[in-house]
């Protein structure tokens, strides 16, 4: 088998590629809907894939790796790599999972993610009504993720916030960073005793934190919110679109409290997590398999994290039904330092339309039950999405 072609559609809000091959079978990845800008620097990749063997995952990979980087650069090497083990499950017949060692669980856990909406405002009860209403929804999440400070509204709502002005930047991910005032710290308390009184010991809690935190404020609030026995911290002091890690810093803020820190959803590649993980800097790794360098590199890194006590919450909030397809088949063989991936949703709804192979309901008890069809399991049906392409994407699917 050999590679024919390599399209790029930006379909909706997220960017699709399709590696073709003289066999007839195509391979598809996502990337997050916030990176419709990719679309040319995957097409970039073409030349240096046509006439590979798709199912030589790693020598495809080769070629193309040292050309990605931190957020967003790597999701179109990472959105490749998931394409190509797209067609390698479905030359062998089986399920992307059995390629990377076989599955470890029948059920994926997963957490809130993409089901947060806007709350109309960021004081206590809108927090607290948020989560009740989180809480309430059918598919039973065993914790839910909520951003807070840096993270949040906050930043531009709250007067005095922090010492600092707010990025007017439309770039998502602009780092606001300074030093937080007395306020605004008690301000962010007294929402998340709110939440904890909704969600009680039923339903855990994270926060989404930043990044733009100094680390005084980091270890200030940490050590204030141990009380509260949070899942994790996450992003305070980098993340996001942040294109370095501050490993030192992190070890700083992780030894200075009991609650769990979590970073690591902008890191591209394995090696770039060896300081984090090797210093035990964190508590939590949250790489996104749309981002690092795809779902063989995510379960890489998990498997170290396992070697040196650190969990593991992959990231995936826009990362669409492919890429949580993709979610599923790597976390069905991680390690037991698994906790649960952010789950990310069809937006808009029509891409529950035009993607076959989900089970329905999708999500239950907080958890997504294990596909066996090969590849991904999941296909985009090509009659269906075409109403979507763009006028200079009509030859996608040919």
């Amino acid at each position: 088998m050999k590679i024919t072609d390599v399209k790029c559609a930006v379909i909706g809000k997220n960017p699709v590629v399709r590696i073709c091959t003289d066999e007839g079978l195509s391979g598809y990845g996502e990337a997050e809907q916030y990176k419709p800008y990719l679309k040319p620097y995957v097409l970039h990749y073409r030349d240096a894939l046509i006439g590979m063997d798709p199912t030589d995952v790693e020598r495809c990979m080769l070629k193309i790796r040292q050309r990605g980087s931190f957020k967003p650069w790597g999701a179109a090497v990472s959105m490749i790599e998931m394409a190509l083990w797209d067609l390698a499950g479905k030359a062998a017949g089986l399920p992307v999972y059995k390629l990377l060692g076989g599955k470890v669980r029948d059920k994926v856990r997963c957490y809130n993610g993409a089901y947060r909406v806007p709350m109309g405002g960021v004081t206590p009860e809108h927090y607290a009504a948020e989560v009740k209403r989180q809480k309430e929804l059918p598919h039973g999440f065993s914790f839910i993720k909520m951003g807070i400070g840096f993270h949040s509204p906050m930043k531009r709502e709250i007067q005095n916030f922090y010492f600092g002005e707010p990025d007017p930047s439309p770039f998502h991910g602009a780092l606001d960073r300074g030093l937080l005032t007395e306020r605004s710290m008690r301000h962010m308390l007294d929402c998340v005793a709110a939440m904890k009184q909704v969600l009680g010991d039923e339903v855990g809690l994270a926060l989404d934190c930043g990044p733009g935190w100094m680390l005084q404020d980091a270890i200030r609030f940490a050590r204030a919110v141990e009380p509260y026995n949070l899942m994790w911290l996450e992003d305070m002091l980098t993340g996001d679109y942040v294109p370095f890690v501050n490993a030192d810093v992190y070890r700083e803020l992780t030894t200075s409290t009991s609650t769990p820190i979590h970073t690591g959803e902008q890191i591209y590649l394995r090696q770039n997590f060896k300081q984090l993980i090797e210093g035990h800097a964190v508590r939590v790794v949250g790489p996104d398999p749309a981002d690092m360098g795809g779902i063989a590199e995510l379960k890489w890194v998990t498997e170290y994290a396992d070697l040196h006590g650190i969990l593991m919450a992959p990231h995936g909030t826009g990362d669409g039904l492919l890429g949580l397809a993709a979610l599923v088949q790597v976390c069905a063989t991680l390690p037991h330092n698994f906790i649960a991936f952010e789950c990310p949703k069809g937006d808009p709804d029509w891409w529950y339309d035009i993607v076959d192979g989900l089970p329905e309901p999708l999500i239950v008890g907080g958890a997504i039950e294990v596909w066996d069809r090969p590849g991904m399991g999941v296909e985009l049906n090509a009659e269906k999405a075409k109403r979507y392409l763009r006028e200079e994407d009509a030859g996608f699917f040919e």
